[in-house]
């Protein structure tokens, strides 16, 4: 089901959105929305951990362009919150990620990336950025083509090797990132942050200083708001909290932050459960994510969160989420401004009951002056839509 709000008098006015035909297997799910280079890739997942396929189709002036699989396993851990990827690389490249059990006991399992060099035809054999060998867990990945090494790529991701030989609930999940140059070649592997929330989705956008990496933190108190740490000068930064929500939890809310990022405008969406009220938020940077203004509700009463945000050629932003109403849950954008300027709310999709357990997490993404849309639909059917940018 699409929709769209009436136009309204500000000047955000509401985005017209089509859908978009996709062959996708009734059984495809876990849509994730990649762009780098001007190129946007879709990927998605057909079939269950018994045998999956990692799907992708690249955005053509004509749709999408005919499914094609990066890997197939027998093997793979596959969870609803943590999104496989494909993404095309600045020389024509595809680097695909995806998750494979190593311990189904303790849901041990670990990233693999893989190469393709001829459009998809053939993939290297995959391999981990993590060298721990730990039966831990190691996901929520998020990739970013490198600005320093035309071709390189980098990933962030959650760690699970400190918890290593501790009982359950002991030990810290840590944020992770790896280097690879254009032959591939892993040039490093350093830590970022040593205590983060355990399974919170990470984001990480481009800015004109450098990556910048959005991620769920969690202090000693377990006070879990989203922060940022930037890579600078060869470095990742100290983790600096985007906005002081203080909220406390025991246990991880499964809701990670998205980030994007146009010279050093950067906008970072989220969502929060403090004072027991699921709200949405976006707030702008215009100093690279060092510093970030005052918060900006997306919602319009309440939220199950599951974010998303696209950065704009003026410096607006457009913000995704779910919101539960009219029984349903409802997956809804808007658009904002550092000033605090909201556009109309827009439905584009009923994705599941309103209590969001099968809504999935949607994705958006702007490539040039359009915007994409992805979602899943009764638990197990992708659906994708556009709309054309002012």
């Amino acid at each position: 089901m699409l929709g769209s709000a009436a136009k309204t008098a500000d000047n955000s006015a509401p985005l017209t959105i089509q859908p978009l035909a996709l062959d996708a297997s009734p059984d495809g799910t876990m849509p994730r929305l990649s762009v780098a280079g001007g190129r946007t890739m879709l990927s998605w997942v057909e079939g269950d951990a018994e045998k999956a396929s990692l799907r992708y189709a690249e955005r053509t002036a004509s749709g999408w362009s005919a499914p094609r699989t990066a890997a197939t396993g027998a093997d793979w851990f596959m969870t609803p919150a943590d999104l496989p990827t494909v993404m095309r690389l600045s020389n024509g490249a595809l680097v695909a990620e995806w998750l494979e059990s190593t311990d189904d006991a303790t849901e041990a399992y670990d990233l693999l990336l893989s190469l393709s060099r001829d459009e998809g035809k053939t993939w290297s054999t995959p391999e981990a950025p993590h060298h721990d060998a730990t039966k831990t867990q190691h996901g929520f990945a998020a990739l970013f083509a490198s600005p320093a090494s035309p071709g390189g790529f980098g990933l962030v991701w959650l760690d699970g090797r400190q918890t290593a030989g501790k009982p359950e609930g002991q030990g810290s999940m840590s944020l992770r990132s790896a280097m690879f140059d254009a032959s591939g070649r892993e040039t490093a592997d350093v830590l970022v942050d040593d205590r983060v929330c355990d399974c919170c989705p990470t984001s990480i956008a481009v800015t004109a200083d450098g990556p910048i990496a959005a991620f769920r933190d969690r202090t000693n108190e377990e006070i879990r708001d989203i922060a940022v740490s930037r890579y600078a000068n060869g470095a990742w930064t100290p983790s600096r909290v985007v906005h002081a929500d203080n909220w406390r939890i025991d246990g991880c809310p499964v809701n990670g932050p998205a980030i994007a990022a146009s010279g050093r405008t950067v906008v970072v969406a989220w969502f929060t459960g403090a004072n027991d009220q699921g709200r949405a938020f976006a707030a702008f940077s215009r100093d690279a994510g060092a510093t970030f203004g005052a918060p900006i509700r997306l919602d319009e009463a309440q939220t199950i969160g599951r974010v998303d945000v696209a950065l704009l050629d003026d410096g607006s932003a457009v913000a995704s989420w779910i919101e539960p109403a009219n029984g349903r849950a409802e997956f809804r954008i808007r658009r904002v401004d550092a000033t605090g300027t909201r556009g109309p709310a827009q439905l584009v999709a009923a994705v599941g009951q309103a209590s969001g357990r099968t809504s999935g997490y949607p994705h958006i993404a702007r490539a040039g002056s359009e915007l994409l849309l992805a979602w899943t639909e009764t638990r197990t059917t992708v659906k994708t839509a556009s709309a054309k940018l002012p």
